[in-house]
């Protein structure tokens, strides 16, 4: 018997077993993963501790590594969100989007989309309620 003749006959078998090889994962699944790993791995831990008036984090620098600027609470309080903006403090005092915030609870939300490498900001924070006491967040950017 032939190699050719008995590796062909092993992959017969196997398919009519039921056995398949796994569909390889496409490159950009996998690039888009990679790119979440690494803006998220370099996110940045924060604390806000409740007050009335906004409180400002940074300056910062946006990178390669995130397409965006994100922002997380890690509280595990239910029920408990920060507003951001951001201020692109180069060209403006006001927040992005119109000086307006946006709402962010414990998943991953975007505060600034398509934000060139190399930006400086500020990240503008206020309690969305009284509940806001003490809460940790991240950033990723």
């Amino acid at each position: 018997m032939t190699a050719r003749f008995a590796r062909a006959s092993l992959v017969a078998l196997l398919v009519a077993l039921g056995f398949t090889a796994p569909a390889p994962a496409s490159a950009a699944t996998a690039a888009n993963a990679t790119a979440a790993t690494s803006c998220y791995g370099g996110a940045k831990t924060l604390t806000y501790k409740y007050q009335t008036a906004a409180k400002e984090y940074g300056t910062y620098t946006t990178s390669s590594r995130c397409n965006d600027i994100n922002l997380r609470l890690i509280t595990d309080e239910p029920g408990v969100y920060l507003d951001a903006c951001v201020v692109f403090v180069d060209h403006t005092a006001k927040c992005n989007n119109d000086d307006a915030y946006t709402t962010h609870g414990t998943e991953w939300g975007t505060v600034a989309t398509d934000v060139k490498d190399g930006t400086h900001f500020v990240l503008r924070i206020h309690a969305y309620d009284t509940d806001a006491q003490n809460v940790t967040f991240q950033i990723a950017y």
